[in-house]
């Protein structure tokens, strides 16, 4: 008889127990899934971090190129001036012409 009440005893815990803790460790999972699964708010903090790189990217792109149209419609024909481009060649090439007047610069003086 004994027995019987201590097996009664277990049943009925068991009973009291197992569905909280069933619920509750389904919530658990639900919950973790729901920060860390692959569609959890730490994946979409990465997305959107990932979406403000490339947002960036675009634009340092987007900047670069308008640099290089710049350029490259400054070297069209009407763009150039002869005696820039000339004077500009002659000062890279460091020559001069002889009937030119040279005028030294210091080592810390800048030219252009």
């Amino acid at each position: 008889m004994h027995d019987v009440t201590l097996i009664r005893l277990i049943k009925r815990g068991v009973r009291a127990v197992a569905p909280p803790a069933f619920f509750l460790s389904l919530t658990a999972y639900f919950g973790w899934n729901a920060l860390h699964g692959a569609h959890g708010i730490h994946a979409y903090q990465e997305q959107t971090q990932l979406q403000k790189d490339a947002l960036q990217a675009r634009q340092d792109a987007d900047d670069e190129q308008n640099v290089w149209r710049r350029r490259v419609v400054a070297l069209k024909e009407k763009a150039l001036d002869a005696d820039m481009l000339d004077e500009r060649a002659r000062a890279t090439m460091n020559l001069t012409r002889s009937g030119d007047l040279v005028v030294p610069y210091g080592p810390h003086d800048k030219l252009f």
